[in-house]
């Protein structure tokens, strides 16, 4: 899936992306969602497609997606991080765009779901742009980075007929 338009590319991770990413990982602002990375961290999850994101021939953040594959519950759950220094530039929401559609268009899911905090906004608007409806609250769904209490998660699921086309695409 090594796609590219504008300065963006979606690519398998390599040994050389480790380091970035994990320093990626390691910003406040990544490490407050993620927690901390697991010593295997990014190659820790081997249930878990994940992609590289590029921007500008340099990785930037992290997508990855999982798949539920039982004919009677078949769907596919995401998530992403985006190096905060690259905030606010429609990067996550276009990674984010190309994976959905990849999801749909080439793997055949009919929905997807997310499962950010509910308290954070910043991940919500980007899964709103792309067309993932908020479905509710999963109350002390996750435990806290610091492991002393817990918070709230708020399910997102996005149907294939409801994706939200880019600015500038055809309809």
């Amino acid at each position: 899936m090594a796609r590219a338009t504008r300065a963006l590319t979606l690519r398998p991770l390599t040994d050389d992306d480790e380091d970035e990413l994990r320093r990626i990982h390691e910003t406040p602002e990544v490490r407050r969602w993620w927690g901390a990375p697991a010593d295997d961290f990014p190659f820790d999850e081997p249930a878990a497609t994940r992609l590289g994101i590029e921007v500008d021939g340099k990785i930037a953040g992290l997508i990855q997606f999982w798949e539920e594959t039982d004919s009677r519950y078949r769907h596919a759950g995401v998530d992403l991080f985006l190096d905060p220094a690259l905030h606010g530039r429609g990067l996550g929401t276009e990674a984010l765009r190309r994976v959905v559609r990849e999801l749909i268009d080439e793997r055949g899911h009919h929905r997807l779901v997310i499962d950010p905090a509910a308290t954070n906004a910043a991940a919500i608007r980007v899964y709103d742009k792309v067309g993932f409806k908020r479905v509710g609250i999963l109350r002390q769904y996750e435990r806290d980075v610091d492991g002393e209490g817990w918070h709230d998660g708020l399910l997102m699921d996005l149907l294939a007929d409801e994706v939200r086309p880019a600015a500038g695409d055809a309809p």
